[in-house]
């Protein structure tokens, strides 16, 4: 398979899973996937959405979880944001089954980071798409900017790039 066709599968992919469920969640980390690639990612795993700016929200981005909790949380937050709810910058949130507070923080380089929504709704990187950081507490209830902190790797929004 050459690499563009590789490329319009993953297109067709993220097309049919925003029409079917709403949004699509692209988890990043680990070795690249595509064809002739040796790109190995030695940062933290990441997942984020595409399709959240579609229901005129901000995509969601999380560090540092494996794939399947990444789902449960953003798929329980996606459906809340499906009836009516707005993640709002710097306002806790609780997800059932995910026991850390979360706060979402604006991150100032989204174009740096989702790369797949920003192709989806064809935005170049410097007019990206929206995008809140979900970061969570440790299980000492403190987040990455508090002193002692000793959770996963959650970069700080803007630090971070793809």
């Amino acid at each position: 398979m050459d690499v563009q066709a590789w490329m319009d599968q993953c297109d067709a992919a993220v097309t049919a899973a925003i029409r079917r469920f709403g949004w699509h969640i692209s988890y990043v980390g680990g070795a690249c996937s595509c064809p002739r690639c040796s790109n190995v990612d030695d940062g933290p795993t990441f997942a984020y959405t595409v399709g959240m700016f579609g229901l005129g929200h901000p995509e969601l981005l999380i560090f540092s979880v494996t794939p399947e909790t990444a789902l449960a949380v953003i798929n329980q937050l996606g459906d809340r944001i499906v009836r009516g709810e707005t993640l709002l910058p710097g306002f806790e949130t609780i997800v059932d089954g995910f026991e850390p507070r979360i706060v979402p923080e604006v991150v100032p380089n989204a174009g740096e980071i989702v790369f797949d929504a920003n192709l989806f709704y064809d935005r170049p990187p410097g007019f990206s798409v929206p995008l809140l950081q979900l970061t969570y507490a440790d299980a000492a209830d403190r987040f990455p900017w508090e002193a002692e902190y000793a959770g996963p790797h959650q970069p700080r929004p803007g630090t971070f790039s793809a």
